[in-house]
């Protein structure tokens, strides 16, 4: 399979020399496979170079944008994705990845340097940059240090713009963790999600009270349609699930809440569960402190008035993230 997906890249890429030896590679003798890592690496090596040099030849010499994010990886090693985006010949915006690039830490200059070095690899300069698309970290957009000011010190064109749907996802939480009530409630919904969500068999309990519910709504004929009909499509009384929340996507504050309204009466019968049957006295004792919770008036209260602030907000987010 991974032979295939190597001779689709190759051949899209004019890479001739290359299809052919892959095609060797497949119909080599046992002995003679080529599997060892280090040749694997060299062949993903090889497909990635053909692939940024087919971006770079398309991009040529006209001026672009980069979009750039941290991340870390399984080592737990800070690294900074990015991003290109241009106009191509046809007059079509094309975004393409060109790269990862290691950095020793997150500040701003240590950003920059990584995003020239990455830069001048492949022959591109800071002075065709026409814009920059960062989160809104101080460090990305610092009016003094950021690496936005940094770079416009450089390249006074190379315009930074901030997503205005992350700005006001992030205004959002934080004005909404700044009141107590609300921050506490939040708190306790990560918590649910996670004393639900760290246990394979808390998630399959949980799937089993959902298909319970639709088989005796089913049986009872209340799962049914506007005409009268029983409801049983494709895509109808799909399994919800409580995804964790995530500052920087307002989004999943609504789908959970959303999700933990319909699933609520599942989720107190799995506490209930928990509570009396669980496998140590912690757990159980967790369980018993949670169910207290949100069986109060205050938590249901707050559930509700979120899911209908957020329900607007979200709307607005969507508007804010279209094209025109």
């Amino acid at each position: 399979m991974l032979h295939i997906v190597y001779i689709v890249i190759f051949l899209q890429l004019g890479a001739v020399k290359e299809v052919m030896m892959l095609l060797y590679l497949k119909n080599a003798p046992d002995n003679l496979k080529l599997t060892y890592p280090d040749i694997k690496k060299d062949i993903i090596n090889a497909a990635a170079i053909k692939t940024t040099k087919a971006i770079i030849t398309d991009l040529g010499d006209d001026l672009f944008s980069i979009l750039v994010d941290e991340c870390r990886d399984v080592l737990v090693k800070e690294q900074m994705g990015v991003i290109i985006r241009y106009v191509n010949g046809s007059g079509c915006v094309i975004e393409r990845f060109i790269g990862l690039v290691h950095v020793h830490n997150t500040s701003a200059a240590s950003l920059k340097i990584g995003i020239q070095s990455l830069l001048s690899t492949y022959g591109l300069s800071i002075s065709s940059l026409r814009g920059q698309g960062y989160d809104g970290a101080s460090n990305m957009r610092g009016e003094f240090d950021g690496l936005k000011s940094l770079i416009l010190k450089d390249n006074s064109s190379a315009y930074y713009i901030h997503c205005f749907a992350h700005q006001l996802q992030l205004t959002l939480v934080a004005v909404a963790k700044k009141h107590s009530s609300i921050g506490s409630f939040f708190n306790t919904v990560t918590c649910l999600i996670n004393v639900i969500g760290g246990s394979c068999k808390r998630r399959d309990m949980l799937r089993e009270k959902q298909l319970d519910k639709v088989f005796e709504g089913i049986a009872k004929g209340e799962i049914k349609t506007g005409q009268g009909e029983i409801k049983t499509g494709q895509g109808v009384n799909q399994e919800m699930t409580l995804k964790r929340l995530g500052d920087t996507h307002w989004s999943s504050h609504y789908d959970t809440l959303i999700n933990l309204i319909h699933l609520f009466p599942y989720i107190i019968d799995v506490f209930e569960y928990i509570g009396e049957n669980g496998s140590d006295d912690p757990q159980r004792a967790e369980a018993i402190d949670l169910l207290d919770i949100i069986n109060r008036f205050e938590f249901v209260f707050v559930l509700h008035l979120m899911k209908k602030i957020s329900g607007i907000t979200h709307e607005l987010s969507q508007v804010l993230q279209r094209r025109d």
